[in-house]
């Protein structure tokens, strides 16, 4: 199965981390193009860097672009700002694009309680695999 990975690039060395054990059971995995710029950042760096990536690089569009012919996306829901399984704001517009291109929807972790997002996230009927990796498939 080939697989996007999306979430927070504050979350990019546990992505990375997914992307080689899920590559070690025979999927194919995407993450963003920009994805190494983030390793061994700190958060306050890698903020700045998503910000400059958005507005001078184009990168929503960038993995639009690569999530085209995947057949599911993972979403790397862990905390953050001390929010248990936070998604924000990207990575639920990602989620959209996920449902319009009729993939399947796996979030790592549950649902967060986020007011307004979580009916949302609900809506596209994600697949809950609380870090179960094998039960992608």
């Amino acid at each position: 199965m080939k697989i996007g990975i999306i979430g927070s690039m504050h979350m990019t060395e546990h992505m990375l981390e997914l992307k080689e054990k899920l590559e070690s059971m025979g999927h194919v995995v995407i993450v963003s193009g920009f994805a190494s710029e983030y390793v061994g950042k700190s958060d306050e760096e890698k903020e700045s860097l998503k910000l400059h990536h958005k507005n001078n690089c184009d990168a929503i569009r960038e993995f639009w672009t690569r999530m085209q012919d995947c057949d599911a996306v993972l979403v790397a829901n862990y905390e953050k700002h001390g929010i248990a399984n936070y998604i924000g704001g990207n990575t639920l517009m990602e989620i959209g694009f996920a449902y319009v291109l009729n993939q399947k929807i796996f979030l790592l972790n549950p649902v967060p309680e986020i007011p307004f997002y979580k009916s949302e996230i609900e809506a596209v009927k994600p697949i809950i695999i609380n870090g179960d990796l094998s039960l992608i498939r």
